[in-house]
């Protein structure tokens, strides 16, 4: 059994490179694909449409099973469901190599969301079990460096892997360092030292939790897809599953106020400043997801930029939040998270106005120091951010708290995409509509900003 404040030394740097080699295969596996799909289209004869299934599919598995995968870890074991988490992704990866067509490809992508669920469910509640109460600033703010940075690696790898190797080599690789992990993750990875004591999962708060999710994701994915008023039949389709996602959520919650340890976290949603980080959260990966997005159209098509300069400059970002989030972590236990956070949410909506409104043909200086803000001041926010997401909760409750981090991560995505559809629908990709989801990414921000300093008053 793990001791209660941590792992002795050298465990915990083994079990760290568990944790984050595991959570960087599942967060790149979300966007890697991304610019394989014309590839994937053609040898496997389907239609652009249906191949954007092959990326829907694991975020949609995903996003549903992270909250039961967190409430298992509670009663189970956080390591347990990990290292299972693992396995399962490890052998989807397998399938989706040898898939000879699209729907089997999109069935094995959707195995290998259930996986990374096991993974992200429980990788913040490991975390804190790995470091002593004294140093989790710094462990948190290690593995957010991480999740940030594998979050816009996906095309940079992918375009490596594709320049030299077919399309299956981007699962294939995944084999080896799978089995790497789960070996390294089996030896290292800490007990749960306080288990919840609720019952077990019960089947129709599973089915609801999922029916939530999935009828939301699929609405906002259609209305992406279809805003503008082209086809009304469809953005009449969006509307109706929204309303009934919203009907089965509200049923769904209202079950989950009777029970003691409720599979989606009602009674962390009471702790005001979990609640506000969860605002905080949601925001900022929405106005990170405009802006990741709308940059590459601006660059390419607004300002002619070749695809290498492009992809140099936008590199000014990540590597702005890997220099800035370890200084983040070491001023945790100095400075009140929600003053950190609201800090860098504020650097980033600067850095994002002026690149709304940055003039036509500007210099690539003068475009790389606002993406460099962005960077800094999103590393500056996300590792205090985390830290209260997951330390507000009591320990029994890590896992639950562990759960939501990743759900207000992926919902935030998913808001700034369909956020993009509209605003591309509206203004036209060579037109505004770069600039324009570049503006609503800071005001974005700045509400992040807002809520983060409301913690202040908590």
């Amino acid at each position: 059994m793990a001791p209660r404040d941590g792992l002795p030394l050298p465990q915990r740097w083994w079990a760290m490179a568990a944790i984050i080699l595991g959570i960087s295969l599942s967060v790149l596996d979300a966007t890697i694909v991304n610019l394989a799909l014309p590839d994937i289209t053609r040898d496997l004869g389907a239609s652009p449409s249906a191949a954007v299934w092959v990326v829907n599919a694991y975020q949609l598995a995903t996003l549903v099973l992270l909250l039961p995968c967190a409430h298992v870890g509670e009663r189970l074991g956080y390591r347990r469901v990990y290292l299972v988490g693992l396995s399962i992704f490890t052998a989807a990866s397998l399938l989706c190599v040898m898939a000879p067509s699209l729907p089997l490809l999109a069935g094995a992508r959707a195995l290998q969301g259930i996986g990374a669920a096991g993974m992200m469910g429980v990788n913040a509640a490991l975390v804190r079990l790995t470091y002593p109460i004294e140093s989790l600033g710094r462990g948190i703010a290690l593995n957010s460096v991480v999740v940030a940075t594998a979050s816009v690696a996906g095309p940079t790898i992918a375009a490596l892997v594709l320049s030299v190797a077919s399309w299956p080599w981007l699962f294939l690789i995944q084999l080896p360092l799978g089995a790497v992990v789960l070996l390294v993750g089996a030896r290292a990875l800490p007990h749960n030292t306080v288990k919840s004591e609720a019952g077990r999962l019960k089947p129709a708060d599973v089915v609801m939790n999922i029916l939530m999710f999935t009828l939301v994701f699929l609405a906002a994915d259609t209305l992406g897809a279809r805003s503008g008023g082209a086809d009304a039949g469809m953005v009449a389709l969006a509307a109706a599953m929204l309303a009934a996602g919203v009907g089965v959520g509200w049923v769904y919650i209202r079950r989950q106020l009777r029970e003691q340890a409720p599979l989606f976290p009602v009674d962390l949603l009471r702790i005001p400043v979990f609640a506000l980080s969860m605002c905080t959260s949601v925001t900022a990966f929405a106005a990170q997801t405009l802006a990741f997005v709308a940059l590459p159209f601006m660059l390419l098509e607004g300002h002619g930029r070749g695809h290498l300069e492009a992809g140099l400059l936008i590199t000014a970002w990540p590597v702005a939040v890997v220099l800035v989030a370890p200084i983040a972590g070491r001023l945790i236990p100095r400075v009140r998270g929600g003053l950190l956070g609201g800090i860098g949410l504020a650097v980033m909506c600067v850095g994002l106005a002026l690149l709304a409104l940055m003039p036509d043909q500007p210099t690539s200086a003068r475009l790389a120091w606002p993406l460099a803000l962005c960077g800094a001041g999103f590393g500056l926010f996300q590792s205090p951010n985390n830290h209260i997401i997951l330390t507000s909760p009591p320990l029994l409750r890590a896992g639950a708290a562990s759960g939501m981090l990743g759900t207000a991560r992926l919902t935030g995505q998913s808001l700034g995409a369909v956020m993009l559809g509209l605003v591309f629908s509206a203004w036209g990709v060579q037109q505004a509509g770069p600039e324009v989801a570049l503006g609503l990414a800071a005001v974005l921000a700045g509400a992040s900003a807002a809520f983060s300093l409301l913690r202040l008053r908590t």
